[in-house]
């Protein structure tokens, strides 16, 4: 009788979601171009012209390094590096610059050709000249509008971060460039760099904002300094161009803005500023390599609210400037990271930039054409590196909520970041799976209740026994064990119910993507570090991100 219930249910509820079908729609699965510019910050949002949201989904493209070259001109042409970052799914690029390119006119003078010729890389020179035949004989200076122009007309917004004041790779503490008053970081060179940047770009519409300086760090940082400088440095790039968002970095590698929590920064101007961190598996040591999965995640989630994250509480936007892992996928340690920090930025709909858009470059720490395994495109810059790295990113492209998102009442998806696929709803007598996040169906989590419903209908997520598929029963209120949930472990990711026989068992998926109930995994503080708990990760994430019916 029990099994003929069961079945009855699962018709049913096939019958209403045939009839319900609700997905994204199609224009809001990813952020349209066609942006009202300037950008302004609005509370915790960065907004357009008109007050709607408008998500930083971006990529790093260095242009910092000895040659000052964008890198990667040698092996495509720039309109094809752009339409391509815009097929990935990217709508902006930091794009990276050395202070001297803007302050030493020596530098900023030499062609492109003539600056590989003073590293020797004479064997760039052919393929630059094949695939960017009226960039070569360029000054470096005007090469790098030339790119920024590219990306302005294939309307990928530009982000312009001062990285470094001498060309070079970046980064450690000992390099110069790290803290006001090294070695070649001036601070008036600095101002005045900053200030011909803005300058220079200010009829460039898609130019939208300006990074004051990456990766502050060193035995000279100190606060006192950081809102002596940064905050002159904002002034500056303010008074040179008003439209563009003011992006300030934090102490320690990008790590710690946590000093603004008592004191925030005093500026002439408002709706302009934006505040940047950074965090990779490597950040703060090797935590991934020392420590379980859970609690290392956890750790690391509650490190980044609150050195940087408490922002967003105090209204202020926040824009994870760099993050990003081995793209080979074989790194253990940074699949971890990867998964732990997507569900924090889908959790919290953060804005962002990936490091880095490089499959290669001109010439790294003393390496000619060294590969970068960090990059989103292979070494010929032809491919993405990784295809399956773009899936997992594909939900936080796009905004879930903000300003032109609230007219519609929230709703959830349960999000997988080890896969970047989301819960959907059962096909004809088939279990529940994982599938695009653009088709995923509204859940209503009750917090107090514990339980999943899908939304407009009877049905919510049980359930039903160890290893065996996870369903949809009409039997939800609280006293139920089965239908509640409950997010445990120190990462908070795992999803936890009770079965008919009191055990526990966590959300989980098996190997054709169905969902089951197993047993929970690498809890303990006791367990080996090697467990691996990345399966059983889930993150109910609240949108409002529009949804039509058909």
């Amino acid at each position: 009788m029990e099994k003929i219930l069961r079945v009855l249910l699962l018709v049913l509820s096939i019958c209403w979601a045939n009839g319900h079908h609700h997905v994204l729609a199609a224009s809001s699965v990813r952020q349209a171009t066609g942006v009202s510019l300037p950008l302004s910050a609005s509370g915790r949002w960065i907004v357009d012209g008109e007050g709607r949201r408008v998500k930083l989904s971006c990529v790093n493209w260095a242009s910092h390094l000895d040659v000052v070259v964008a890198e990667g001109l040698s092996k495509q042409p720039v309109d094809v590096l752009s339409k391509k970052i815009l097929s990935m799914g990217f709508n902006c690029v930091r794009l990276t610059w050395p202070l001297f390119l803007a302050t030493n006119n020596s530098l900023s003078g030499l062609t492109v050709r003539q600056s590989f010729q003073r590293h020797g890389l004479i064997e760039s020179i052919p393929g630059f000249q094949v695939h960017n035949p009226s960039l070569v004989d360029l000054p470096l200076i005007t090469a790098f509008q030339a790119v920024v122009s590219s990306l302005a007309a294939n309307n990928v917004m530009v982000i312009l971060d001062n990285h470094i004041s001498k060309p070079g790779w970046c980064c450690s503490n000992t390099d110069g460039n790290g803290f006001f008053g090294d070695h070649y970081f001036n601070p008036d060179l600095w101002i005045k760099g900053l200030s011909k940047m803005a300058n220079m770009f200010k009829a460039t519409p898609n130019v939208v904002a300006m990074s004051l300086r990456n990766e502050l760090r060193g035995p000279r940082q100190n606060i006192t300094d950081w809102y002596r400088y940064m905050q002159q440095g904002a002034e500056a790039v303010h008074k040179a161009n008003p439209n563009v968002l003011v992006i300030l970095s934090g102490l320690q590698f990008d790590t710690d803005l946590s000093f603004l929590e008592q004191r925030p920064v005093k500026l002439t101007f408002t709706g302009k500023t934006v505040f940047e961190a950074h965090r990779y598996s490597f950040s703060e040591g090797q935590p991934w390599k020392n420590g379980t999965a859970n609690q290392v995640c956890g750790r690391v989630i509650n490190a980044m609210m609150n050195t940087s994250g408490f922002l967003l509480s105090q209204g202020s936007p926040l824009f994870f400037s760099e993050f990003g892992i081995d793209q080979s996928g074989t790194n253990i340690y940074d699949n971890r990271f990867l998964a732990c920090f997507l569900g924090f930025a889908a959790e919290l709909d953060l804005d962002w930039a990936l490091w880095t858009l490089a499959g290669s470059y001109y010439l790294r720490e003393g390496i000619v054409g060294l590969s970068e395994s960090y990059g989103v495109l292979d070494y010929d810059w032809s491919q993405p590196r990784n295809s399956s790295f773009l899936d997992q990113i594909s939900l936080i492209q796009s905004p879930l909520r903000g300003p032109g998102l609230e007219e519609r009442s929230p709703y959830n998806m349960i999000f997988h970041p080890a896969t970047g696929l989301c819960i959907l709803r059962p096909v004809l007598f088939q279990p529940l799976r994982l599938g695009p996040c653009s088709e995923s169906e509204a859940w209503n989590h009750d917090a107090e209740a514990g339980t999943l419903t899908i939304r407009g209908s009877f049905f919510c997520l049980q359930g039903a026994g160890t290893d065996e598929f996870a369903r949809l029963g009409i039997f939800c209120w609280k006293n139920n064990p089965s239908s509640r949930w409950a997010a445990i472990s120190e990462s908070k990711m795992h999803l936890m119910t009770r079965l008919d026989d009191e055990t526990m068992a966590c959300l989980d998926v098996n190997s054709e993507n169905q969902i089951i109930t197993s047993a929970c995994r690498c809890l303990s503080h006791d367990d080996d570090i090697t467990c691996d708990p990345t399966n059983q990760w889930f993150k109910i994430v609240t949108s409002t991100r529009p949804r039509v019916v058909f």
